[in-house]
């Protein structure tokens, strides 16, 4: 459900409410601040408390919502407050949970906020560390992508200046080896990936800087050798277009700006947030809490539904629910 103070419970029932919806969901939230929600956006639904999984009915018209979490009803919309921070934060470990018990067949998150993870104590910036460190996993990476384009980066929320120092041979090959085996679960038998370089027109053969010679390359030419159709590196102002136009499948970014501004400028709406590497499935919203119009029944829930119909797509393929 995300932030309960943000837009989060919001674009969830509208979401739930949508005809193009076709993947069943059930909820992790809080029951009453989807109740006010569900009078906020008049979706009309009836919001139905369970236990469990398997309580889940999942009928037309219907929310199953796993309550975890109890919250006063003096939460205001659109407020920072610690006890949506840590409720936030219960509802994506409940995910976790679930999912490493094979109790859901993916996990989508709505947003959540990164200061109220703080003023509760949550020792982690975000959902990509928490989804890590819950589930054990060490080699992880973050894939945004629409209806137009895939991008998975390098690096992620760090300085420029570090993030280049983070850049090295074995972290671009493992990104690549990640994009590799999750394309090919979502039913891309050989995917054509291709890396951008760092520097301008990568590099110009040395003469803009050597790490698109002396790192990126060799990566890219270790997983050619293990049967990975990665080239480039490519220059970066150009290689985004050719593979909206459909001659790559995805594209490895070296840093945050340089793969999400692409992304983002095809329409932030549409664009959905995917943590590769996890032992399960998960995506996201390409988006924050809106705490600006949470509460005006106003907020758009077209990302969350892209991010419903990645989830399905990409675990099509997983083990049966037990």
């Amino acid at each position: 459900m995300g932030d309960p103070c943000g837009i989060g419970p919001e674009i969830t029932l509208k979401a739930c409410a949508d005809p193009q919806r076709t993947v069943p969901v059930l909820v992790i939230g809080d029951v009453e601040v989807l109740a006010r929600a569900n009078e906020i956006v008049g979706t009309n639904l009836t919001i139905r408390p369970v236990a469990s999984v398997d309580q889940a009915e999942l009928a037309p018209g219907t929310v199953d919502v796993l309550a975890a979490s109890s919250l006063p009803a003096d939460l205001s919309w659109g407020a920072l407050d610690a006890r949506a921070g840590a409720a936030s934060f219960e509802y994506v470990r409940r995910g976790i949970e679930l999912a490493m018990a094979n109790e859901i067949r993916a996990l989508v998150t709505a947003p959540i906020n990164k200061e109220a993870l703080r003023m509760a104590g949550v020792p982690y910036p975000g959902h990509t560390e928490i989804l890590a460190d819950l589930s054990g996993t060490t080699h992880y990476a973050m894939m945004l992508a629409t209806d137009e384009l895939r991008t998975v980066l390098v690096t992620v929320h760090e300085s420029l200046r570090t993030a280049i120092d983070a850049i090295t041979t074995d972290r671009v090959l493992d990104i690549i080896r990640l994009t590799h085996s999750t394309l090919q679960r979502s039913g891309l038998p050989m995917p054509r990936i291709a890396v951008a370089g760092l520097n301008p027109h990568a590099g110009e053969n040395g003469l803009f800087g050597r790490e698109d010679l002396d790192i990126i390359a060799p990566a890219i030419a270790a997983a050619q050798s293990e049967g990975i159709e990665a080239s480039g590196p490519w220059p970066a102002d150009t290689i985004f277009m050719r593979a909206r136009t459909g001659s790559f499948d995805v594209v490895v970014a070296q840093y945050h700006d340089q793969g999400l501004i692409p992304i983002k400028y095809l329409g932030i709406e549409h664009g959905v947030n995917i943590t590769i590497g996890l032992p399960f499935v998960r995506t996201s919203v390409d988006h924050g809490t809106a705490f600006d119009i949470a509460g005006l029944g106003t907020a758009d829930h077209t990302s969350l539904l892209a991010a419903l119909t990645h989830a399905d797509r990409l675990s099509s393929g997983a083990p049966a629910r037990r």
